[in-house]
């Protein structure tokens, strides 16, 4: 019994992670001006996906880009971020999931907006690994697929990670980038749009969870971010 017990406390976190972080459900008593309800964001349902772009690492989601974006257009709100998920490399065993070529098939079936923020962790393991970009390439064409069969009538995008000064980033975005292209995907380029200076030590003090953090946000980095994306998805 105890052994199963023990069993029990190990699986059930890792299946929880599997599954969404949080729902927001869309509160029909919140007002808002007249500006905001006629967008086209609004009362939507949004399903973001990724890794710990999306999850917000070590902060509270509440400070992310998109849950702000969700409570200001009083939006549905499902959060499938994991810390350390890649598309194409399979991390179940680091406690970091399996890839999310697989994963998307856990996402929710129905949903107006469907945004996922990937590549930053397959970037550092082709990079570790020594390997080029084919696997990733392949396994993001599994992804882009099944997404669009799974959501045909959702806008769907994509955002790459910024502009990250390490091997492999540029070549990961060029893939993400291209593939994406090749199926009318829309595409943020964060490496060129985002107003993210990763490379720079006293911004990344400023907007980043730490100084030494490439990755990850803080509140006042995500609120800086927010217009950026805001308009990008008014405008899908």
């Amino acid at each position: 019994m105890k052994k199963l017990l023990l069993l029990i406390c190990i699986l059930l976190p890792l299946s929880l992670a599997a599954q969404e972080r949080l729902v927001r459900n869309t509160d029909p008593s919140v007002t808002a001006p007249d500006y905001i309800r006629a967008a086209s964001l609004y009362g939507k349902t949004m399903v973001i996906f990724g890794d710990s772009y999306v999850q917000n690492h070590l902060r509270p989601i509440e400070e992310s880009w998109h849950y702000k974006l969700a409570e200001k257009y009083n939006m549905e709100y499902h959060n499938f971020g994991w810390n350390g998920n890649c598309v194409a490399y399979d991390r179940t065993a680091e406690n970091f999931g399996p890839p999310m070529y697989e994963r998307y098939k856990v996402l929710p079936d129905k949903a107006d907006y469907v945004i996922v923020c990937a590549g930053h962790n397959d970037a550092d393991r082709m990079a570790r690994n020594g390997e080029g970009t084919d696997l990733f390439r392949e396994k993001l064409i599994v992804l882009c697929e099944g997404l669009i069969a799974k959501y045909p009538g959702a806008k769907l995008c994509f955002v790459t990670p910024w502009r990250v000064p390490r091997e492999m980033f540029p070549e990961m975005t060029a893939v993400l980038l291209e593939v994406c292209g090749s199926y009318s995907i829309p595409v943020f380029d964060a490496t060129r749009y985002s107003g993210i200076y990763v490379w720079d030590e006293q911004f990344r003090s400023l907007y980043f969870q730490g100084l030494r953090d490439t990755a990850h946000l803080n509140d006042a980095g995500h609120n800086l971010f927010l217009p950026k994306m805001e308009h990008f998805l008014l405008g899908l």
